[in-house]
């Protein structure tokens, strides 16, 4: 293998560069970033929630930061097409591990995932989040609410999230964006939901490019309405994989048909460079539904896209 063979990266390694390790064998982190909890000269903390007692259909997201991180290692060979560059030259990336919480007190969760989340970016490192059900959206927006105030949403999802709840907030993936908006984490007027197709009789002032304006007008046109619409806004990326159609992400809690393609998904993603990113979480990866593991797959692809448009960024 050579001077460069670094085996079981994820704890041998340093937190930049990548490479030099098979992609089928050694100790599993994400992108065999290395394995701490140390956060001294970091620029992003990659983390997992593996939470799915707030899901409304079937379970399973508890496995999937396990399975995003597995799937990853194939990927971390080389430089990621197309961008040409390595992220991990630029940014200062590691695996934190995941975020610790008592299952059996769920009243107590949201504030256990927003009081960890808040302690990551006190030390000024950002938040690359791996989920677990898309309730955890919420307390990961107080926390970055708390040091940044009001954030635009970059939201791709099949569901709107915004169905009307009672207060306080329920235990639900399907309103926490509901009191994300009636808490005034972000602001529904220079957000957008990308993919939605499924019914809400409100949308809350969000701006939605549905799932067929998605295949009607195409990438590019998509794109330019995020641009247009979160502008030069500090903002906060979150993607539900059922965006995907169960096609490309059979391996989820609510599949819904007609959704995007992985390739458009990756390719919008891409493109969103000129977006000022603060954060991101990819939630509902749930590999029992799915064993090719082609879910976990795109879930490991989609967040390299946006850590390479953060590397890009940064120049």
């Amino acid at each position: 293998m050579g001077d460069e063979y670094t085996p079981d990266r994820a704890f041998t390694g340093g937190i930049l560069g990548m490479g030099g390790e098979p992609t089928y064998a050694g100790a599993l982190s994400y992108m065999r970033r290395k394995y701490t909890r140390d956060l001294e000269g970091v620029d992003i903390a990659v983390w997992g929630i593996p939470l799915d007692t707030a899901t409304t259909n079937r379970p399973g997201a508890r496995f999937g930061p396990a399975a995003i991180r597995a799937a990853s290692a194939q990927m971390a060979w080389h430089k990621p097409w197309p961008w040409r560059l390595d992220p991990f030259e630029k940014l200062a990336v590691v695996d934190h591990g995941d975020c610790l919480f008592d299952h059996g007190r769920p009243e107590a969760i949201p504030e256990a995932i927003a009081s960890q989340a808040k302690a990551i970016l006190e030390k000024g490192v950002s938040l690359l989040t791996l989920g677990g059900d898309h309730f955890l959206t919420l307390p990961l927006l107080r926390a970055h609410h708390a040091l940044m105030g009001p954030l635009a949403l970059v939201h791709f999802d099949a569901h709107s999230d915004t169905w009307r709840d009672e207060l306080p907030p329920r235990f639900c993936h399907g309103s926490w964006l509901f009191h994300a908006a009636r808490e005034g984490l972000i602001d529904p007027a220079a957000s957008i939901q990308i993919g939605i197709r499924t019914h809400n009789d409100e949308d809350h002032g969000f701006n939605i490019r549905d799932a067929d304006w998605v295949h009607e007008h195409g990438i590019a046109a998509t794109i330019a309405e995020v641009e247009r619409i979160v502008g030069g806004r500090r903002a906060y990326l979150t993607f539900d994989i059922d965006c995907l159609d169960p096609a490309y992400a059979p391996g989820t809690g609510t599949p819904v048909c007609g959704g995007l393609t992985t390739h458009q998904a990756r390719s919008i993603v891409r493109g969103l460079h000129r977006i000022d990113f603060v954060g991101m979480d990819l939630a509902e990866v749930a590999p029992p539904y799915d064993v090719s593991q082609i879910t976990a797959l795109a879930g490991a692809h989609l967040t390299l896209e946006y850590l390479c448009l953060r590397a890009f960024r940064k120049g």
